[in-house]
């Protein structure tokens, strides 16, 4: 089976990195892409798209059978129509599967994959069932629990532009990288 894990990754977190090794034992994935949007349709991202793919590289090339791609699509469906991978899971943390709903044609991403939802402690299971109440393929998606990782991008970023620390947020490469070359400031 291949996992797929899309996103903006401005930047790449502990968090991410917890659902990417979660989800290789958990699926017993084959291969795990790691597919970096170009030009994200969801939200506005503050790095560029190469310095975004350098610190991805940077937080999940250490990972076993993972491999970082550039994805040239703003929207899942889009993808996984025009590329379609055999036997994939699409993984997602529970806040976004929480806005699922939200997505271009959640029900046509759960024809072309099966999504994995990383859940973690504190996390309402409620948001996640009135999700799964409306969708046309329910069988379609998994839950696997990952640790609570207390990280956001947003806190990563705000403590950048700050200069400060940024251990245990973001891999270590990644905070390096971040520092050396003055990101988010």
């Amino acid at each position: 089976m291949t996992g797929l894990f899309g996103g903006a990754f401005d930047p790449p977190h502990n968090g991410h990195v917890a659902v990417a090794e979660a989800a290789i034992r958990r699926f017993d994935l084959e291969r795990l892409r790691v597919l970096v949007v170009v030009d994200p349709g969801h939200r506005d991202v503050e790095l560029d798209f190469e310095t975004r793919l350098r610190l991805a590289h940077l937080a999940f090339d250490g990972l076993e059978a993972t491999e970082v791609l550039p994805e040239e699509y703003r929207y899942t469906v889009d993808a996984l129509t025009e590329h379609p991978v055999d036997d994939s899971i699409f993984l997602v943390g529970a806040d976004e599967f929480a806005a699922f709903l939200a997505w271009k044609d959640p029900d046509g991403v759960l024809e072309r994959a099966r999504l994995g939802v990383a859940t973690r402690p504190g996390f309402l299971r409620s948001q996640l069932d009135a999700v799964l109440e409306t969708l046309e393929r329910p069988d379609r998606v998994e839950f696997f629990e990952i640790p609570a990782v207390p990280v956001s991008g947003t806190e990563i970023r705000v403590r950048a532009s700050l200069g400060e620390p940024l251990d245990g947020l973001v891999p270590e490469p990644v905070a390096r990288e971040i520092g050396r070359l003055g990101l988010y400031r």
